[in-house]
């Protein structure tokens, strides 16, 4: 009883500290929107102006959050990085809590030159991990707007994947670090780690990122004019790449990671990123009011979520189970929906008290955005209707695929903490935002009776 009261606080504080990026970069994006639909563009340069606008002197902008981060007003492209860099949480740091936390309950770093060994391996991975896939999400994020038809400023382009890497590297030492605190600390205790490290990563994630991100970002764009700051950044973190690995390869487990696990995080960036296509795209969409504010809290629940059960499920089979082999109990690579939710298992009870906690979250982080961006958000019942629906369908289908890819990635002898986590975020994140979309097209269509234009929809041309 002691265990699952733990369970869920530890998980209504991640789904609570979660919510916790929703104040800062949503509220710069809900008022970018406002703000470009009066034709206004904001600047940090004292008496300047957008690059290629004029400045009226009848129009004055007024104070709001986005004069705090004008960068993401200047590069649109930036709004496309978001979710592969959050996301990083879920192939990264998530990851690195879930591998940690099976390691401590197995006895692993009980041994102090052994904890030295697994910490230090695993650290140094995450580092190279972060430098690669930091700079492949800035490419991908300037492939995709070449695709959607914009410009590529090679400037832009620099401060982009510059931002990209040093941010990504700076989230993961420092949440590294965190973890590894956290889970010697919860061992030392007699603590489940899964119960604390993976919520907490997820939580945190969020937050430092975004923050980093929007720090980051506004230096390089302050300083974009200097020509050598942003490529020797890039270079800088090519060449500390080999000492990593050097150090990384002092675990068996850690070499295996850095020789074929890069598949499942470079997979999951890439789909986190249509997510932040779609985010792009929808806002100078007006049906789509409030959709920024709302798209980070949605993909972050159902991604906290379902880290949280691939990391016990995972846990559960490292001790009961031999890589390869399934239980008795878990004989069935694909389960049912029945069987996920409604057996008698232990997996199925945590999931279904993470079921359970999506509605209340929900309505407590919808609560909260509406006290402090009421004029950004709608707040008809149907929307709340359909938005609570949307969260439920989303948690619900992660948690299901959850229960299929920790058993087939296990049946295959695969790690599931490498393997299922990065796919399960990465895949969260387009549902959540896809699904968001969706909440606004059919609000539109039930408030006018007219179905909205897609957001992926292309602009209409000159008549």
């Amino acid at each position: 009883m002691k265990t699952t009261f733990l369970f869920v606080t530890e998980n209504m504080t991640a789904l609570t500290t979660g919510s916790a990026r929703a104040g800062g970069i949503q509220a710069f994006k809900s008022d970018q929107f406002a703000q470009n639909q009066s034709g206004l563009k904001v600047t940090l340069r004292t008496g300047g102006c957008a690059p290629g606008k004029r400045r009226s002197p009848l129009r004055t902008p007024r104070r709001s959050p986005s004069l705090h981060w004008p960068v993401f007003t200047e590069m649109k492209d930036l709004l496309t990085l978001v979710p592969p860099l959050v996301g990083l949480k879920g192939n990264l740091e998530m990851t690195l809590a879930s591998r940690l936390s099976t390691a401590a309950n197995t006895g692993q770093i009980d041994d102090p030159r052994e904890q030295y060994r697994v910490v230090s391996s695993n650290l140094a991975l995450v580092q190279v991990q972060a430098a690669v896939v930091g700079l492949l999400a800035a490419v991908a994020a300037l492939l995709l707007g070449l695709a959607s038809g914009q410009g590529l400023d090679v400037v832009e382009a620099q401060v982009l994947c510059a931002s990209s890497v040093l941010t990504a590297s700076l989230a993961a030492c420092a949440l590294g670090t965190l973890m590894v605190c956290i889970v010697v600390g919860a061992r030392k205790l007699g603590v489940n780690p899964d119960n604390i490290a993976t919520p907490i990563a997820a939580s945190l994630g969020d937050l430092i990122t975004l923050s980093l991100l929007a720090v980051v970002s506004s230096f390089f764009y302050r300083h974009r004019d200097s020509q050598y700051l942003t490529p020797l950044v890039c270079v800088g973190f090519a060449a500390l790449t080999p000492a990593c690995v050097l150090i990384a390869k002092q675990n068996p487990p850690v070499v295996r990671i850095l020789k074929f696990g890069w598949f499942p995080i470079v997979l999951a960036m890439l789909v986190s990123s249509l997510g932040g296509l779609i985010l792009n795209k929808t806002l100078s969409q007006p049906q789509f009011r409030g959709m920024a504010v709302f798209a980070p809290i949605m993909c972050g629940v159902g991604g906290n979520l379902v880290a949280i059960q691939t990391s016990r499920i995972s846990t559960h089979l490292h001790l009961w189970g031999t890589p390869g082999v399934l239980p008795l109990w878990m004989k069935k690579c694909w389960p049912s929906p029945c069987s996920t939710f409604c057996s008698s298992e232990i997996n199925a009870t945590s999931a279904r008290v993470l079921l359970v906690l999506v509605v209340p979250g929900h309505l407590a982080f919808f609560s909260i955005v509406s006290l402090l961006e009421s004029q950004s958000v709608p707040s008809e019942r149907t929307f709340v209707l359909l938005y609570l629906l949307a969260g439920l369908v989303q948690v619900t289908v992660l948690l299901h695929l959850a229960d299929v890819a920790v058993r087939l990635a296990w049946r295959r002898a695969l790690d599931p903490d490498d393997h299922c986590i990065p796919y399960l975020t990465g895949l969260g994140d387009l549902l959540g935002t896809g699904l968001l979309a969706l909440c606004f097209l059919a609000h539109g269509l039930l408030r006018t009776g007219v179905w909205p234009s897609s957001p992926l929809d292309p602009a209409p041309g000159p008549s």
